[in-house]
């Protein structure tokens, strides 16, 4: 599968461009590639999509964001529109009033009138689910099964709300075409409007018959296991679109989408701070001034890290790699640990006696700490 360009540089406008910018230059690529323009044009037809899926994230503000911070795979590697999947009635569905505003053009109805219905098309609505997991199924992906409720297309009548899906007939108020259209003569001339059929609401036909099973609505409530494959390197808050695993649209049309929001677990040992992993390692005094080994928790298992003598309070030591990968793919984090140093706090009448005997001793001053390892090893015992 090619990999998509960049929707920036498919609208050619800059990355800081508004809505109005980005709006113009949807319309200018529409009406370039629009397939009744370039009939039989595979190429055409493909740059139409792809335009429509750029202004489909850049002209939504969460979608743009979300790209914006991740890229493709912040729309869950789907786009807007499940990866350049697309049809010709998503497009029409979705952006019909983009093209009605193309004056001269019989609202994109066909070049010529010769063309496309102006009829209307169904969308259902998008459906949103919260997923929960863990920080090691971030940091290495996961594929989730999730069982949804939704209305789904009823099978009797095939989505279409008429029995036996064959019960219509063609609307008389708009003549099928989904719309009506009205001319008004006023002082600067002929004044012509279109709207929406207000007998069959824009669809063009009437049901004849409704469906038994679903009463004409074309939908029914059922349950569908849907199979999630969450990238490497989402994070907690983040959404992913799964194009058309919404809810079925009323007597056919569009699906919608689903929408899973990202739950992250909260780890016992670990924290996480963007593409990086922080953990705090406590030890003894003796052992920060004799040097110890500390075993760590990572997302692959505990290793062992070494911790020189003379190791201070607050250093942090750095696992590389040992962090989140980045979801656009530029390396993985680290994994951060901070040493700190363990300090009783309740000592026995004779344990304070040492203490004070050690407080004003020479060799307790920093730049009299070398070679006293023996000593401190003797220290150790009364630490743990």
């Amino acid at each position: 599968m090619a990999e998509k360009r960049d929707y920036y540089e498919v609208l050619g406008v800059a990355k800081n461009a508004d809505a109005a910018e980005i709006k113009k230059a949807y319309r200018k690529l529409a009406l370039q590639y629009h397939p009744d323009r370039n009939p039989g044009d595979k190429e055409a037809e493909e740059k139409f999509k792809e335009a429509a899926e750029a202004y489909d994230v850049l002209s939504n503000e969460e979608k743009r964001r979300r790209y914006d911070q991740f890229g493709h795979a912040g729309l869950g590697g789907a786009g807007g529109f499940g990866g350049g999947g697309m049809s010709m009635d998503d497009i029409f569905a979705h952006f019909g009033d983009i093209f009605g505003s193309f004056g001269g053009f019989g609202g994109f109805g066909g070049f010529g009138g010769g063309g496309r219905s102006a009829r209307r098309v169904n969308r259902g609505t998008n459906l949103r689910v919260k997923v929960k997991i863990s920080l090691e199924e971030v940091a290495s992906g996961v594929e989730k099964k999730i069982k949804v409720k939704k209305y789904v297309a009823d099978t009797h009548c095939h989505g279409t709300g008429a029995k036996d899906g064959k019960s219509f007939s063609t609307c008389s108020t708009c003549h099928g075409t989904g719309q009506i259209t009205r001319v008004q003569n006023t002082i600067l001339g002929a004044m012509q409007t279109t709207s929406t059929c207000p007998t069959c609401e824009g669809e063009g036909k009437i049901i004849d018959e409704k469906c038994p099973h679903c009463n004409g609505e074309g939908v029914m409530l059922s349950e569908e296991v849907i199979t999630l494959n969450i990238p490497a390197g989402v994070s907690d808050g983040m959404q992913l679109s799964l194009s058309g695993k919404g809810n079925a649209a009323r007597r056919g049309g569009v699906n919608g989408d689903l929408i899973v929001l990202i739950e992250e677990i909260e780890h016992p040992d670990l924290v996480r701070d963007g593409n990086d992993l922080l953990y705090n390692t406590f030890i003894s005094f003796p052992e920060a001034v004799l040097g110890t080994s500390a075993e760590i928790p990572t997302l692959e298992g505990k290793v062992k890290v070494k911790i020189e003598a003379g190791t201070q309070p607050g250093k942090i030591l750095r696992l590389k790699g040992k962090g989140i990968p980045d979801i656009n793919g530029y390396g993985k984090g680290d994994l951060l640990v901070k040493v700190n140093v363990w300090i009783p706090k309740n000592l026995s009448k004779e344990d304070k006696k040492i203490m004070e005997e050690l407080k004003d001793a020479s060799f307790m001053k920093p730049t009299n700490l070398e070679n006293k390892k023996g000593f401190f090893r003797k220290m150790k015992d009364f630490f743990e």
